[in-house]
């Protein structure tokens, strides 16, 4: 389960030095295996909410748990090893670089066309149309 208890996010705008709260007292449980979706207008902190389950960001105040765990001051890295990770809505784009070359470096060894093929067909993806 993840848990999120009181958390709050403030800012300090630097021109003019006020500060400015994205996030404040929020309390959210995720219990194991759900899938949720977290909607809300632009600048209602969905983002932000993310960067701080990811630990790219740390929160003002309040404190987020991982299988009752305080996980709040972990880093990124110690994160990942738990198992966090994230999507980006919109695929980061390599320019120039060949999707069997980031399959290769994705999997730290070296890899033949077959075993990329099989990487992609395991997610949907037809590797006829992918690989080069």
């Amino acid at each position: 389960m993840l848990e999120l208890k009181n958390i709050t996010y403030t800012v300090k705008d630097e021109p003019s030095g006020k500060k400015q709260t994205i996030l404040e007292n929020v309390n959210l449980a995720f219990e194991d295996g759900a899938i949720t979706v977290i909607t809300g207008p632009n600048g209602s902190g969905k983002s932000t909410l993310i960067k701080l389950l990811m630990g790219f960001e740390k929160p003002t105040s309040g404190n987020i748990y991982f299988n009752g765990e305080d996980i709040t001051d972990f880093s990124v890295t110690e994160r990942a090893r738990k198992g966090f990770t994230m999507a980006f809505q919109q695929p980061v784009r390599f320019k120039g670089i060949e999707v069997f070359d980031l399959l290769r470096l994705a999997s730290g060894k070296e890899l033949n066309i077959t075993d990329a093929c099989q990487y992609l067909s395991e997610v949907g993806l037809c590797a006829k149309d992918y690989i080069k």
